[in-house]
């Protein structure tokens, strides 16, 4: 599209883009003539959308706006309902927990600037860091969010293992084992709703990318209501991760955290 003085935004509808983001900059105060005065930075860390900082000049001086835009991965419906994290994202705003929703295109969303560091995967190690992941999570955990409260971690689990499936060859399909799945999940979830489980509003995707340094999670694609212990789970895991590698698929248990680091 035309927004490409310092970078490119691959919109599937650059004009539409460009009336909300035109549109943006006149709630603030700024009348943008040309397109060019937008000035386009791409962002790294995000897996599945591609984000990008939008400077312009305002009308004071030599003061800039930032806005967050995020074009949304093609295919990634699969694996969540974007409604639904649209409404998670909009919530999520209201209540302080997350920067503003401030517009909507066809195939993204345009969204305050947060000034905040995106965690790397050494910090999660830190004994600091881990503590005030922690706390925070412990907060969004009691979130009291609008609708039903039902567990979609069992569901959703089935739903992707049939994804999976139906994208994969065979041999693909035998090397990661897919075949003996579904018996893993019934098994799983069999034996650990026994009994009580707390209940709270869940992030399920707490790696290291998903996480800013003074502020709480910045993404809720996967968010729902689940076992507060499946969060802790999860993010256990993804500290055996490391998304910029050259497998960034294949977790390293050998640096999965011990007694002693949590």
């Amino acid at each position: 599209m035309a927004l490409k003085k310092n970078g490119f935004i691959p919109s599937s509808a650059p004009e539409e883009l460009k009336k909300v983001l035109v549109a943006v900059a006149s709630v603030w105060g700024d009348t943008i003539e040309d397109m060019e005065e937008f000035h386009v930075f791409p962002l790294k860390g995000a897996m599945t959308n591609e984000v990008f900082q939008i400077n312009w000049p305002t009308n004071h001086g030599d003061l800039h706006q930032k806005v967050l835009v995020r074009v949304y991965g093609k295919g990634v419906e699969v694996f969540f309902n974007r409604d639904d994290e649209i409404r998670t994202f909009e919530c999520m705003s209201e209540l302080g927990q997350g920067p503003r929703l401030l517009g909507r295109f066809s195939d993204g969303r345009i969204e305050e600037f947060i000034h905040a560091r995106t965690l790397s995967v050494a910090d999660l190690r830190d004994p600091e860091i881990s503590s005030l992941i922690a706390a925070k999570l412990r907060e969004f955990n009691n979130l009291d969010m609008p609708g039903p409260k039902n567990v979609l971690l069992w569901e959703r689990l089935r739903t992707w293992l049939s994804q999976a499936k139906r994208f994969c060859s065979p041999s693909t399909a035998k090397e990661f084992g897919l075949d003996g799945l579904e018996e893993e999940i019934s098994i799983l979830e069999k034996e650990l709703t026994q009994g009580y489980q707390e209940i709270g509003f869940c992030h399920n995707d707490l790696q290291y990318g998903n996480i800013m340094m003074d502020e709480e999670t910045r993404d809720y694609e996967y968010a729902s209501y689940n076992p507060v212990a499946y969060d802790l789970a999860n993010h256990f895991c993804e500290m055996a991760a490391n998304y910029h590698s050259e497998t960034p698929h294949i977790l390293d248990y050998s640096i999965y955290p011990d007694v002693e680091l949590v």
